[in-house]
């Protein structure tokens, strides 16, 4: 029996959490703000598997690799498609509900996918109906449990991960010791003044676990949802959304994505350059969601949260398109993983969005983003008494070298890096860009991790650091990293 400590709550540490605990282990789970607060409660799109006639597992890695150009790794995506379905039947045996239809599970089509392959749970509430089950699962298993407590730094000893420095409710720092620590801690939407993640995705795991010498990778890659409602707090328009046949059309009513291959339905990067590029040409203005041949009865059916959150906004998007803009959405890079979630240092795993297990390659495909949380949090519990690999592998563009280069005079100011990064780290990038903005973070410092505030602004600054040096590193397009200076493919790159 091992000590472990799950690090978040979302999809990947909840089940990490319940597998360990019916394997036998100790767990205790340490979570920023309330049990049922992370990325996955967001999500809308769905989880995406190969569980219908008409599809297969091929299939699945088939459209996993295209969409990420290249760059995933093929022996993960081949875990992920192959393994996927036993996880979802898992979660619906932990008590998720997803939708039904007369064949028995519902099935949508989302961008990029050449199957309808989605389960989704009320419409566009899928995460938080997985979620509800995985927090009551946890709830009814010997699981201790920290709430509101954050996560300061990995505990490492002789070479090894033997605990995390957390911070309290009360602002209290205390140290959880352990034998395994899992990171869960989710994305870092909040790197950019335009996210659909909420206010805890600020990289804690990533900066911490870098902090600590473990290596990381891929963190150039950044995937921007291209349909966020341009609305005070940017809510996600689901591409669901178009995969029933909403299209985008700009100021003019122009269909401008008709002559693209996919149309709507193109992967994210191709569908969010678009948006953005038209969105120039307007003068910044942006461009609009028709969902209206949809109709208003299917719209409040098939998307009930979407349907209440336009209407919140003014908007009724039954009768007039909604205006939308691109935002940041998922980190396709973070701490290196192998197959197992191992990460390079002995006794720490990261599962979930704060990994990089090397499946997303480029750009992630639609609704595989919850899969790859279940797969690898299930493979995570049953690598915990293996030996670490003899060769961990390797992590390309890894920004070792990000630390600032000259002494900061500035305390770092959140919503000023937080523009920076949507500036010269967004959408598109170049040389010109990418050195000033590094400048500009160098010109920075990290306040003391004294309350979660500034533990966060820390976490923000070091990943910015390393974003950025990882953007310059890689002098080619590709996937969600898309460089003026650089437009072509470098076949060559790793």
């Amino acid at each position: 029996m091992a000590r472990v400590l799950v690090v978040g709550s979302g999809l990947a540490g909840l089940l990490t959490a319940i597998t360990a605990t019916d394997a036998g282990h100790d767990v205790t789970v340490a979570t920023k703000t309330e049990l049922v607060e992370s990325n996955t409660r967001y999500a809308q799109g769905g989880i995406a598997a190969a569980l219908f006639p008409g599809d297969s597992v091929e299939t699945h890695i088939d459209d996993t690799m295209r969409a990420g150009a290249g760059l995933s790794d093929p022996v993960a995506v081949r875990v992920l498609c192959e393994e996927g379905p036993a996880r979802v039947r898992e979660l619906i045996r932990f008590g998720a509900r997803f939708d039904t239809d007369d064949s028995g599970l519902a099935r949508g089509l989302e961008a990029a996918h050449s199957r309808a392959r989605i389960l989704h749970a009320g419409g566009d509430a899928t995460g938080a109906e997985i979620e509800r089950a995985l927090v009551a699962t946890v709830r009814s298993r010997a699981v201790r449990l920290h709430e509101h407590t954050t996560l300061v730094d990995l505990i490492v000893t002789d070479g090894r991960v033997t605990g995390a420095l957390v911070q309290g409710a009360a602002e209290q720092d205390f140290s959880i010791d352990a034998d395994i620590v899992v990171l869960a801690t989710g994305g870092a939407g909040q790197l950019f003044s335009h996210t659909t993640n909420p206010d805890v995705a600020t990289g804690d795991g990533v900066a911490a676990a870098w902090r600590a010498g473990a290596a990381v990778r891929d963190l150039e890659f950044v995937q921007f949802h291209p349909t966020a409602l341009a609305a005070p707090g940017t809510p996600l328009l689901s591409e669901a959304v178009r995969g029933e046949g909403a299209v985008l059309r700009d100021e003019n009513g122009v269909r401008f994505l008709a002559g693209t291959p996919g149309g709507e339905l193109a992967p994210r990067d191709v569908v969010a350059r678009a948006i953005a590029e038209r969105m120039t040409l307007q003068g910044g203005r942006p461009v609009f969601l028709d969902a209206t041949a949809l109709g208003a009865a299917f719209l409040a059916r098939r998307f009930p949260g979407l349907d209440a959150a336009t209407r919140r906004a003014g908007f009724d998007w039954s009768t007039e398109p909604v205006p939308v803009t691109p935002a940041a959405h998922y980190a396709m890079g973070g701490v290196a993983t192998d197959i197992d979630a191992r990460t390079s240092l002995p006794g720490l795993f990261a599962v979930g969005e704060v990994a990089c297990t090397g499946v997303h390659g480029a750009n992630r495909l639609a609704s595989n983003s919850l899969l790859e949380a279940a797969v690898f949090a299930h493979r995570a519990v049953h690598a915990f008494g293996l030996p670490m690999p003899a060769v961990f592998p390797p992590a390309p563009l890894a920004a070792a070298a990000a630390a600032p280069t000259s002494v900061a005079a500035r305390p770092v100011d959140r919503g000023a890096l937080q523009q920076l990064m949507w500036q010269h780290v967004g959408l598109h990038r170049d040389e010109n860009g990418l050195s000033a903005a590094s400048t500009a973070l160098d010109g920075w410092s990290a306040p003391e991790p004294l309350d979660r505030r500034s533990i966060e602004d820390r976490n923000l600054l070091d990943l910015a650091r390393l974003t950025v040096a990882s953007a310059r590193a890689r002098t080619e397009s590709r996937g969600a990293h898309a460089r003026l200076d650089f437009p072509a493919h470098d076949e060559e790159a790793a």
